[in-house]
């Protein structure tokens, strides 16, 4: 018997009772849809965190206070506050370190940021004269503080143009007052809009000198965290060791003593965060195809019902020359085809469903890159097949090693 014939007599069994086929599957629809959906929106919000990195700069090496293992997160993306960089190391990796564009300090805070009658609660930065260099901003009005005003303690303030539209609707802000907490400040410029890079809103800030920010309005001598910017083709990777060298002189690490700082340039950030999404999306995907073991189990219970409803056809085939291969074959059959069938829609809905939520995620604004990818599609047919062969065989072999006399007297 060829297997077209086996295909047909299979088709022909699970067409008897279509309801109880289609509940049958449903595990196996359900566990294929999760799998792709999880790998699919995996794939979405890789492209999402990698695009956002990207914003920030692919010629940035990012210094954060706190130790940390290389291929892992630094201790302030933790949560933890450390209190190792100061201002003094940026002054230090400006002025020592070659092949450098710019290099801007940073802390930051929170507070209700007030003009006239109008006041919005918003982030203020305290940075360094170099920032618009090394996040290559432009300025819509005005100009960025200097160096001077920096050492001076000056309170002059660059408003972000979230604030600005929020304090200064329809008028020019620059020579305007406004106060960020009790403290007075001139606006001396307003950034060009940015939108969202690096998962923050650009353009709800406003930008103060960094000692004004630190000595007036946090009253703190430390850095949230330093960036730097290397100038067109020069090697990260030099530029990088070259300021752990430099901090380790300065902080007096010898030997094997462990940093107290974390140096990254953006493609090291690039590769942690692919790293842990591939992990987390493949242990997610993982997790779902249990719902493939359960469906299994269900369908080989459902096929041993089968063999007991068909006893007395078994018996009877048997009984006019059918081989218990020829019976083995037929059971494998329908259960192959359910599984591959529940496979294909559970693919398809799959499908449909990541769709929906990529352009959801576009609809929001989002950067979001629509990757169902082969691995999901090769899943979607492996795994229905495997669970076919590997449950579907027990109620197979019971039906080939049915007798013929005993069957055709089953009631």
């Amino acid at each position: 018997m060829n297997l077209l014939v086996f295909i047909k007599q299979a088709l022909a069994a699970l067409s008897i009772n279509k309801m109880r086929a289609f509940l049958t599957m449903l595990g196996i629809i359900i566990g294929i849809a999760a799998i792709v959906i999880i790998i699919a929106v995996g794939n979405g919000a890789q492209s999402l965190v990698i695009n956002q990195v990207n914003s920030l700069g692919s010629d940035i090496i990012a210094i954060l206070p706190g130790a940390s293992d290389e291929s892992g997160a630094p201790a302030t993306a933790l949560g933890i506050s450390v209190t190792s960089l100061k201002t003094t190391d940026a002054d230090a990796i400006r002025k020592n370190v070659q092949g450098l564009a710019g290099v801007a300090a940073y802390v930051k805070g929170v507070g209700t940021i007030t003009a006239g009658n109008q006041s919005v609660d918003s982030n203020f930065t305290g940075t360094s004269a170099d920032y618009p260099q090394v996040e290559n901003i432009t300025l819509s009005q005005g100009t960025f503080f200097s160096a001077e005003d920096d050492r001076s303690l000056a309170k002059v303030a660059v408003l972000g143009w979230g604030v600005y539209q929020d304090l200064f609707p329809g008028r020019q802000a620059v020579g305007e007052s406004i106060r960020i907490k009790r403290q007075s400040f001139r606006v001396i410029g307003v950034v060009t809009e940015r939108g969202t890079e690096g998962f923050q809103n650009q353009d709800d800030q406003v930008f103060i000198p960094l000692e004004t920010a630190q000595n007036i309005m946090l009253g703190i001598d430390y850095l949230g965290f330093i960036r730097a910017k290397a100038l067109p083709g020069q090697d990260l990777s030099i530029i990088a060791e070259d300021i752990r060298a430099l901090l380790r002189d300065r902080h007096g690490l010898t030997g094997k003593q462990v940093n107290d700082f974390s140096v990254r340039t953006i493609t090291q950030a690039l590769d942690i965060l692919s790293t842990v999404t591939d992990v987390l999306k493949y242990f997610l995907a993982a997790i779902s195809a249990l719902s493939l073991l359960v469906g299994g189990i269900g369908i080989m219970n459902i096929m041993l019902v089968a063999v007991l409803e068909r006893t007395r056809e078994i018996g009877l085939r048997k009984a006019v020359g059918a081989r218990g291969y020829d019976l083995r074959i037929q059971f494998l059959a329908e259960t192959i085809i359910i599984t591959m069938m529940g496979g294909i829609i559970g693919f398809i809905l799959g499908f449909v469903v990541a769709y929906l939520i990529s352009v959801l995620a576009h609809a929001l604004g989002y950067y979001w890159e629509f990757s169902v990818g082969w691995s999901s599609v090769a899943l979607a047919i492996v795994f229905p097949l495997l669970t076919g062969l590997i449950f579907g065989y027990y109620p197979a072999q019971k039906a080939a090693s049915l007798k013929p006399i005993e069957a055709l007297h089953y009631e």
